[in-house]
């Protein structure tokens, strides 16, 4: 740790809990349950990992969103995407979209295949009041444009969003000025990854354990939340055997969130609009 950096340690940890979404895609949520609501800009991770065709061939049929931006990043599997203006793109194996739905806009994600592993996540980041009614657009990342590096602990880094030693991840102009890392640890690695002081942040272990943090160590396990404190860096360590986390951080807005179903505003007014725009075919 540089001598002016200030270390972030682990204030509180999460663990998630089964749920379903769409029309029955068996999901692990995290951030959206009643031990964590949000985390400022964030407001929703879900894993979903499952080698049953029958936990994931529904999908997600066409649904709307309003007022902030959703982050699919798939792991395994394929999944098509498509809207009602004419968009369609593929998600495949390393791929990411970071779809900003502004004003409004209805989509679908299904999948693609119909045995074999489906595997990823998806965030929710909040947009700020001024940026809710703004032009839908997507950020399809396919798996060659992301940064792979090698950090200088010698561990696997993907760089999705943010930048770490040069190399700057793909995802771009967003309100919340995200950092998105995909830290791949062998047995005995460590790594110290730097954050913007300002941004909330959480690191989210999918798959071994980790400790996390410089003197104030505390040990994540598998399928794990933790959120941490204010600071300028990072330190992980794989706990006993290989381990790979999602290192998450972004700007909060520190702003009023009134939320009802795909719909994310600031008051209870700008939801019952959305709700009439909608039925209104406004969308």
């Amino acid at each position: 740790m540089s001598t002016s950096a200030r270390a972030r340690h682990v204030t509180r940890q999460i663990q998630g809990q089964p749920t379903s979404d769409g029309a029955g895609v068996k999901l692990f949520r995290v951030i959206g349950t009643q031990s964590l609501p949000d985390l400022d800009p964030f407001l929703l991770l879900d894993e979903f990992l499952s080698d049953d065709p029958a936990d994931y061939l529904a999908g997600f049929p066409e649904h709307p969103h309003r007022g902030f931006e959703t982050v699919t990043y798939m792991l395994a599997g394929r999944m098509r995407h498509g809207d009602n203006q004419g968009n369609s793109g593929l998600l495949s194996a390393g791929s990411v979209q970071w779809m900003t739905a502004g004003r409004g806009i209805l989509h679908s994600e299904m999948p693609e295949q119909e045995n074999g592993r489906m595997w990823g996540f998806q965030l929710w980041v909040n947009l700020p009041a001024r940026a809710k009614m703004i032009a839908p657009r997507y950020q399809d990342i396919p798996p060659a444009d992301i940064p792979v590096v090698t950090t200088p602990g010698g561990q696997r880094l993907k760089v999705i969003a943010g930048e770490f030693h040069g190399a700057r991840g793909p995802i771009e102009n967003v309100e919340a000025e995200p950092v998105y890392l995909d830290l791949e640890l062998a047995a005995g690695g460590r790594e110290t990854l730097a954050l913007p002081a300002a941004h909330n942040a959480f690191v989210y272990c999918y798959e071994g354990a980790v400790d996390v943090g410089e003197d104030d160590v505390a040990r994540v396990g598998h399928r794990r939340l933790a959120v941490l404190s204010a600071g300028d860096e990072v330190t992980i360590a794989a706990a006993g055997g290989p381990a790979r986390v999602i290192v998450v951080a972004g700007k909060p807005f520190g702003e009023p969130v009134a939320r009802y179903g795909p719909f994310v505003m600031n008051t209870r007014e700008e939801l019952v609009q959305a709700v009439d725009d909608l039925r209104n075919g406004r969308f």
